[in-house]
C-alpha cells in the first residue's frame, strides 16, 4: 500500500526535470538521437547540425539534392519526430 507521501521514480524524476529545467535540454538531445535512427545512415551524415528552439526543429543539411527533397517531407519528418517522442513536441521544421 502506498503511503500519501510516497511518489514514485518516474514523477520525482519529472519534477526534477521540471525544477531544475532540463526540459528542453532533454528533449532535444532526444530529437537528435532519433534524427539517425528514423532518417538513417546516409541522411544522417548529410546533416549537419540539427538544434531546437522554442518548438521548432532546424536542420541544417550539406547536400541542395536532398535539402530540396526533405523540404517536400516537412509534415512527415514532424510527424515521424512527435510520434517516436510520445507528444505534440515538434511544431514546425526549418531546412537550412
Amino acid at each position: 500500500m502506498k503511503k500519501k507521501n510516497e511518489i514514485s521514480l518516474q514523477e520525482a524524476m519529472q519534477s526534477m526535470l521540471r525544477e531544475y529545467r532540463l526540459e528542453p535540454q532533454l528533449n532535444e538531445t532526444r530529437v537528435k538521437m532519433l534524427w539517425s535512427k528514423l532518417m538513417g545512415k546516409t541522411i544522417s551524415t548529410y546533416t549537419s547540425n540539427i538544434s531546437v528552439r522554442k518548438n521548432v526543429l532546424y536542420l541544417t543539411i550539406l547536400s541542395a539534392p536532398l535539402k530540396h527533397e526533405l523540404s517536400y517531407a516537412k509534415d512527415k519528418i514532424k510527424d515521424l519526430i512527435n510520434e517516436e517522442m510520445g507528444e505534440e513536441y515538434v511544431k514546425d521544421v526549418v531546412i537550412r
